[in-house]
């Protein structure tokens, strides 16, 4: 299978990650296992490498691309945000470091019939997870127009939310918006003219993203997987996350910040006795950006940006 996936940063997140010979490493997104090949050398073979995705193909390509991994290989379909419980089911030790890569995959995006790309005509869908029932067509044709705006404003950040939000619901009073093209056609129309050409971007760019993230709830995934790698990984476990976007970003070091510096006691007090204990040291003060010759090579790149942090409790210690 074709899974032309280019992971991004991976010196830097092999860095941060340190994984040695023996390590229990979880992939909670894993990909086409462009990062995960490079781990699993790093592991060796007593090392356990657990691939987490929810988009089937993607498994089956990193099954492929795993086949001669030089460590043993656990692969799970399933969403990163419930990465805690599908541990737990497996039985294997707490890991010795954990990845996230969010985002959507460049083979996601250059999947012309999954309808996560704006610039082919194909269904609007945008499920990572086939197999679920939300589809980016049922939220355009079902949801009212003020939904519609929060959906477009928060998770796109797009200014003209409310133009486009009203196009849409105009445009489906007409017939269904079952298709990518007619949904850009819808934003196009809304957006005043100008606007789009002097941000030097697609029109569309941040109303499909805002709808993909809506339909695989990927805010709430980054939510919950963040805060259970937190309880499931081992003391002096490494957990590594690259964010794509502001509000996966903020969900992180917002986490990490809240981790690291527990205490809710009134500055006044002389000392704790609140009783919270620090569970990460944080080791990223500033998010790592790419390298301008990692951009150059591969664009999609540009906007990510990486943290890290050691937890310094056990699993459950800080319960």
């Amino acid at each position: 299978m074709d899974y032309s996936h280019q992971p991004v940063m991976v010196q830097e997140v092999v860095s941060y990650l340190a994984p040695s010979p023996g390590d229990v490493i979880v992939d909670c997104t894993l990909g086409g296992a462009g990062h995960s090949r490079v781990i699993a050398a790093m592991i060796g073979p007593e090392g356990l490498l657990i691939g987490i995705d929810r988009d089937r193909r993607a498994l089956q390509a990193a099954s492929e691309a795993l086949s001669d991994a030089p460590c043993r290989v656990n692969l799970v379909h399933g969403d990163y945000g419930d990465m805690e419980s599908l541990l737990g089911e497996l039985g294997h030790p707490a890991p010795n470091g954990v990845l996230f890569d969010f985002g959507v995959s460049s083979h996601q995006l250059d999947e012309v019939e999954r309808g996560f790309t704006y610039r082919e005509d194909a269904p609007l869908d945008m499920r990572m997870d086939q197999g679920m029932p939300l589809t980016a067509a049922d939220i355009v044709n079902t949801a009212s127009a003020r939904d519609l705006e929060t959906i477009i404003s928060d998770y796109g950040e797009e200014r003209w939310a409310r133009r486009i939000a009203r196009r849409i619901t105009q445009e489906r009073q007409m017939a269904p918006i079952l298709t990518t093209g007619r949904l850009v056609q819808a934003v196009l129309a809304a957006i005043p003219s100008g606007a789009a050409a002097r941000e030097g971007q697609h029109p569309a760019r941040r109303t499909f993203q805002a709808l993909r993230i809506a339909v695989n709830d990927e805010l709430g995934s980054v939510r919950r997987g963040t805060e259970g790698a937190v309880r499931a990984a081992a003391r002096g476990a490494r957990i590594v996350a690259l964010s794509y976007h502001s509000l996966e970003d903020r969900i992180v070091k917002e986490l990490f910040r809240a981790r690291e510096r527990p205490c809710s006691c009134p500055p006044s007090l002389p000392e704790c006795v609140c009783g919270r204990r620090r569970a990460l040291e944080v080791i990223t003060r500033r998010p790592v950006r790419p390298t301008e010759d990692e951009v150059l090579v591969n664009p999609r790149a540009r906007s990510a940006k990486l943290r890290a942090a050691i937890k310094v409790l056990g699993p459950g210690e800080d319960e």
